[in-house]
């Protein structure tokens, strides 16, 4: 069964009501597509978005949805995120809940120095600059809610040439942007990853996880690499046949299944794995409680692992 990627009923919510802010409205045909689902497929996604920005006539509408989305609009992950004690709490669970909201992107976040890079990868190609826009405004925008206008973003990056005049971007978003860069990414001081989140609520938070995790299970197949991430994220010591087993499945079906989504177990492993190496790195971590963190047996095998996913030994990683 091929896979179908889709995105939560309450972001395309957002839309909607946006467009009626801005004095027009979606087509019946698409509102009524949506009107009774939980969940919107990527491909009706991209038709309701083409239509938004056609109608809304403005090259930074992505900026201006993004700064406007509200928590309640990011479904249960968003809530989850709203109630974390931590900046580095909250990323952690968007690194777990983000196919939640919606399955045509993906995020990291990366620790190097005095700067944490939170990237963005998006899926899709229909109107795909003003839709990343929208997502990193929408997360600087969080951000910025979240910790009482505290926490200070540094500058945001783009792929994609500017829609609009610089200065613009500047003005909207109150950082530096650049673009044609090599990632899409928002970049905030790492030392506000401690700063304490306005909302926290410990027993909140835990209880609204439970419904995440639930949400994740019943996504199935639509999003199992999200949830073979996320299982290694908690076990990266955990190989296929561990993962397969915890998730119902043979190794066989497992492998079939990712095929299906165009990844490989491999291929997810490394990348997390490097992920989170770099990020213990970067937070200045001593290479034996790195090496012992994601499950190697030793300095030496980790620092072999590290050199060919980098191409750069963990000391000359630090240097850089």
């Amino acid at each position: 069964m091929s896979h179908t990627p889709t995105v939560t009923v309450r972001y395309t919510q957002a839309i909607s009501q946006a467009a009626e802010k801005l004095g027009f409205a979606l087509p019946d045909r698409l509102k009524t597509a949506f009107a009774e689902q939980d969940r919107v497929e990527l491909e009706l996604q991209g038709e309701i978005w083409e239509t938004f920005c056609q109608q809304a006539d403005d090259p930074l509408i992505g900026i201006q949805f993004g700064l406007t989305l509200q928590v309640g609009h990011l479904d249960t992950a968003g809530m989850v995120l709203m109630s974390c004690d931590t900046v580095t709490e909250a990323l952690d669970s968007l690194m777990d809940y983000y196919p939640i909201v919606g399955e045509g992107g993906t995020f990291e976040y990366s620790v190097h120095n005095d700067i944490c890079e939170i990237r963005y990868e998006p899926q899709y190609s229909t109107r795909q600059p003003e839709r990343v826009e929208a997502a990193l405004a929408s997360l600087l925008q969080l951000s910025r809610w979240s910790t009482g206008e505290q926490l200070q973003a540094q500058h945001m990056t783009f792929t994609h040439p500017a829609l609009d005049e610089p200065q613009r971007y500047k003005a909207l978003l109150g950082l530096p942007v650049t673009f044609a860069s090599q990632h899409n990414s928002l970049c905030i001081p790492a030392s506000a990853l401690k700063m304490p989140l306005i909302y926290a609520n410990p027993a909140l938070c835990q209880h609204l996880r439970t419904l995440a995790d639930q949400l994740l299970a019943q996504l199935g197949s639509q999003s199992l690499s999200a949830n073979v991430s996320h299982l290694l994220r908690q076990h990266p010591n955990w190989g296929k046949e561990k993962v397969a087993d915890h998730l119902n499945m043979s190794g066989r079906h497992l492998i079939r299944k990712l095929s299906d989504e165009g990844t490989t177990f491999k291929l997810l492993r490394q990348a997390l794995l490097q992920n989170m190496a770099e990020q213990a790195l970067g937070e200045g971590l001593k290479l034996v409680d790195v090496a012992d963190q994601l499950g190697f047996s030793d300095e030496s095998a980790f620092a072999k692992a590290f050199k060919r996913w980098t191409g750069m030994t963990p000391a000359q990683f630090r240097e850089t």
